[in-house]
Formats: structure tokens, C-alpha cells, sequence
């Protein structure tokens, strides 16, 4: 292969594409890191992450990613901003197609996360991330210790939200579209009858309140069947009508479940049915979806990429 054939390709600056450079800089094999639109991922949008191992007084979203670069380009990780359009990987080299041209390179490690589904009403987007509507109740839950909070969604994962809210929150309101949730019956009947939830059927949200004071102060609902418009007094609001992994760049070329979701081979994580490409992080993980397992995975993916280059990949 000629020289400016890459060692390997990270796409993706989330935890898990970053903590993939970190180990691929220091194997020596300077990867060339892709920054898409959102350098540092979902967790930029975070103002405060209070979970992740070594923080005891937690720390910002922004910081903990970019201190992630800095270790990275310490160790020689290149960066650079474009979009990957198509790619092609039906021989060696592998071949990315991106905004910026054309990148050749032996292996690929995929961390281009996921987006999680908004509402789209207003009022939602002005206050996303650290000021009252999130996705995440693992992530931002603690925050609304004795406070009301909405849940929007009708799923498994609305109900978790829910139930884990519960533990935090003096009330919670679910607030679902429809007269039954569709979630599993068992959470659903956990949902439907923990004394801190209460269920909001036939109900949609239309505006979310607070953006004049920078934070939510309430949602705006209006009932599907009657019409009939009203708030609900809260502070926070989790939105959890699913994610959209960002995969679609990649699907003609890496195996993906009737999600999108990519889907890993051979027992592990991280491997692909194509020798050389590898996934990590939110893109392939729509279980756990935590800042810390993005990163174990971003380690497994550089540690097999280690291994193959040594193996195949000259």
C-alpha cells in the first residue's frame, strides 16, 4: 500500500471515538480522527455529567470530551472537520468519501453516535441541555431531587425514564399520545401504577415553557381526543421517544438491525462482518448508551484494530 494509505480512521468525537484515538495514538498508528458536525458528541450538550468514574464533584460535558482530545492529539491523533458522504468498503484499502475528498485507510473504527428523537415543539430546542429538557434520566435525574418533572414517550424506554425519575423527582407526569402505553406489560404496569407517577393519556405536548427565563418552568399539553389545552408545573422535561443511530453514511457497506443500528459479529461489541471495520459507542449500543460503556467501547474497537493491523494490515 502507498504512504498515503492511513493506518486507521476514526469517525466520530464522542467518548467513544475519542477514547479510540487515545489507544490507537498510543499504539503508534497516528489515527486520523473525522469531527462531524457536533465535535465532542451529545455529551458537549451536557452541562453537567456527574457519573462518569474520577469526577466526585462531576464535570462538563464540553470539558471531559475536549480533555479527551487533548490526550488524544498528545499522542498524536490527527483531527479533522468534514462529513463522511459514502464510502466503500469492498476491498483494500478501505475507501471514505467526505466532504474534504477522498481517505484511504487499512481499518475503521465507526463512533458517529446517535440523535436522540425530539418533539420539535417549541420552546424545546432553546432549552435542551442544562436547562431543563433532556433525554437522558440515567444522565440529568439527580438535578430534579423534590421537583416535578414530565416524561414524554410511550415505550420501554419511557417507562425506565419514568421509574428512575421516581427516585429523584416528588411527582412525575407520563405523558402519552395514546389510552395505553406500549410498553411491555410488566413496565407498563409498573409505570401505570407507582403512586409518584401519574399518567397523562391522550395527551401531546405543544410548547415547552421558560424560554424567556432561559429554563423550563412548564409544559404545554393539549388532550388528542377533546382538544382541551393545559400545563403541567415542571421543571424538567425527558424526552424519550427513541434515538436515530447515525449510521445512514455507512449502511450500504456495514450490516445494520431494523433500527439502524449497527450490528456487531463474532460475539463481539465491536466487530464487523468486514475485516478492518469496527463500531463503538451509540451508533451500535442502543441499551446502555452512557458516556462510560461509549468509552470501554472506543477501547475494545482501537485494542482489536491493534491486533488485525498487526495480523493483516502490514
Amino acid at each position: 500500500m502507498s504512504s498515503n494509505v492511513e493506518n486507521v480512521v476514526i469517525v466520530g468525537t464522542g467518548c467513544a471515538g475519542l477514547t479510540a484515538a487515545v489507544y490507537t495514538g498510543r499504539a503508534n498508528l497516528s489515527p486520523l480522527v473525522i469531527e462531524g458536525n457536533l465535535p465532542g458528541g451529545q455529551l458537549t450538550t451536557t452541562s453537567e455529567v456527574e457519573n462518569f468514574p474520577g469526577f466526585p464533584e462531576g464535570v462538563d460535558g464540553f470539558l471531559l470530551t475536549d480533555n479527551i482530545r487533548k490526550q488524544a492529539t498528545k499522542f498524536n491523533a490527527r483531527f479533522q472537520q468534514s462529513m463522511i458522504k459514502s464510502v466503500d468498503f469492498s476491498s483494500q484499502p478501505l475507501k471514505l468519501i467526505t466532504s474534504e475528498g477522498e481517505i484511504l485507510t487499512k481499518a475503521v473504527i465507526i463512533a458517529t453516535g446517535a440523535s436522540p428523537r425530539m418533539t420539535g415543539v417549541p420552546g424545546e430546542k432553546e432549552l435542551y441541555g442544562g436547562k431543563g429538557v433532556t433525554t437522558c434520566a440515567t444522565c440529568d435525574g439527580a438535578f430534579y431531587r423534590k421537583m416535578e418533572v414530565a416524561v414524554i414517550g410511550g415505550g420501554d424506554s419511557a417507562a425506565e425514564e419514568a421509574l428512575f425519575l421516581t427516585r429523584f423527582a416528588s411527582k412525575v407526569y407520563f405523558v402519552h399520545r395514546r389510552d395505553t402505553l406500549r410498553a411491555s406489560k410488566i413496565m407498563a404496569d409498573r409505570a401505570t401504577t407507582h403512586p409518584k407517577i401519574q399518567m397523562v393519556w391522550d395527551s401531546a405536548p405543544t410548547e415547552v415553557l421558560g424560554v424567556q427565563e432561559n429554563a423550563v418552568t412548564g409544559l404545554k399539553i393539549k388532550n388528542v381526543k377533546t382538544g382541551a389545552e393545559s400545563v403541567l408545573p415542571v421543571k424538567g422535561i425527558f424526552v424519550a421517544i427513541g434515538h436515530q443511530p447515525n449510521t445512514s453514511a455507512f449502511a450500504s457497506a456495514v450490516e445494520v438491525d431494523e433500527a439502524g443500528y449497527f450490528k456487531p459479529v463474532n460475539g463481539s461489541q465491536v466487530r464487523t462482518k468486514t475485516p478492518g471495520v469496527y463500531v463503538a459507542g451509540d451508533c451500535s449500543d442502543h441499551v446502555y448508551r452512557q458516556a462510560i460503556t461509549a468509552a470501554g467501547m472506543g477501547c475494545q474497537a482501537a485494542i482489536e484494530v491493534e491486533r488485525w493491523l498487526a495480523e493483516y494490515g502490514g
